[in-house]
């Protein structure tokens, strides 16, 4: 092969980037058995997965809706008939995404590093009175240095922590739903770049060997390993839980790394990563996707249900299980007691009446 501008800028856009890319691994995918094959591949955009499918009538929570995978996500969703609740960091912007959004939708602000405005988001959107048929955690950060918030490391904290507590105080209205999904925005990070041990439950602060690489790739572990307990748990109820890695994309989730890290990327995911429209993908289509409606506790990649072999934790049931029992303990005094609700409770909710779009407060 000859070496071209196109291979020069790959090389030297690599180089500069990589402490912020997956590094080599020794895990192989194999396909995921029990889940049957779609007809979508890593090029498949979200409008074309959801291209068939009617969600009049369902009810969507999309964390993280302000730029990126995440807008985009609940664009399309919105595209298709969804009543999409969307969430950013403060009310303002959640407004002004929903604002661009063609068809209805409602702003909720969510800090997820913040217990008291997970709560309160919660709330709001269980004031509403209805189902949700579809929780996709999207919302995440990248970057910085280590900080340490809510006793644990920033990362750990925000990616998985703050998701972990809203899941668990919207599990009532997922019970709700004719057939509840949530998906789990993780990584393929996770088995690449995660530490060695998997979840470091006796430094989840990271006092040692800190670098952001690691402690991304160690939240977006547990985020997978959230979802797989959460899907062990739901077994036997009509909700299913999958996480999701939607690709190497540019995006605003890497805002706090250093402006040389942030350009190299941006190049490299010019010449070989995948675009929003495409990044949004594989939330979609395992969110509304009729040949899905019981498969629980997967991990997806290209829209494809995936098994990490070697020596990664992506399916270790026994750090998994833990993981959820420390997630308990740090959010303890935040959690509800869940118990299944009666129908005979609600009248169907904001289904009944959805009238024009409103803000939450």
């Amino acid at each position: 092969m000859g070496f071209t501008r196109r291979n020069f800028l790959k090389a030297s856009t690599a180089a500069i980037v990589a402490p912020a890319i997956p590094a080599c691994s020794d895990s192989v995918l194999v396909p995921a058995a029990g889940v049957p094959l779609g007809q979508f591949d890593a090029d498949s955009t979200a409008e074309e997965v959801t291209q068939e499918i009617d969600l009049t009538g369902k009810i969507a929570v999309v964390t993280g809706c302000t730029s990126g995978i995440g807008f985009e996500t609940m664009r399309v969703l919105a595209l298709r008939g969804a009543y999409v609740i969307g969430t950013g960091r403060t009310l303002q912007k959640a407004s002004d995404a929903c604002a661009r959004v063609k068809g209805v939708t409602t702003p909720v602000e969510l800090e997820l590093s913040d217990y008291d405005s997970i709560v309160a988001c919660g709330e709001a959107i269980r004031s509403l009175n209805s189902p949700i048929d579809i929780l996709i955690c999207n919302a995440g950060m990248r970057g910085g240095d280590r900080e340490i918030v809510n006793s644990v490391e920033k990362h750990f904290a925000v990616n998985h922590l703050g998701h972990f507590l809203l899941v668990n105080r919207l599990l009532e209205r997922l019970y709700l739903a004719w057939q509840g999904r949530v998906v789990v925005v993780s990584s393929r990070a996770a088995y690449r770049d995660a530490p060695e041990a998997g979840i470091l439950f006796d430094d989840l602060q990271f006092r040692r060997d800190w670098d952001v690489r690691t402690a991304y790739a160690h939240s977006k572990l547990a985020n997978a390993l959230f979802s797989f307990e959460l899907a062990r748990l739901l077994k036997g109820t009509r909700i299913t839980s999958n996480s999701v890695h939607p690709g190497v994309i540019s995006t605003n989730i890497i805002r706090d790394e250093a402006a040389i890290v942030r350009y190299g990327f941006s190049l490299l995911t010019k010449i070989s990563g995948k675009s929003i429209e495409a990044g949004a993908a594989t939330s979609c289509y395992v969110a509304t996707s009729p040949i899905l409606d019981s498969i629980s506790g997967h991990y997806f990649e290209d829209c494809d249900a995936v098994t990490v072999t070697g020596g990664a934790h992506m399916h270790d049931r026994e750090q998994a299980s833990r993981l959820w029992l420390r997630s308990e303990e740090l959010t303890r005094n935040f959690l509800d007691q869940i118990e299944r609700p009666d129908w005979s409770d609600f009248r169907n909710g904001i289904r009944g009446n959805r009238g024009p779009r409103a803000e939450v407060q």
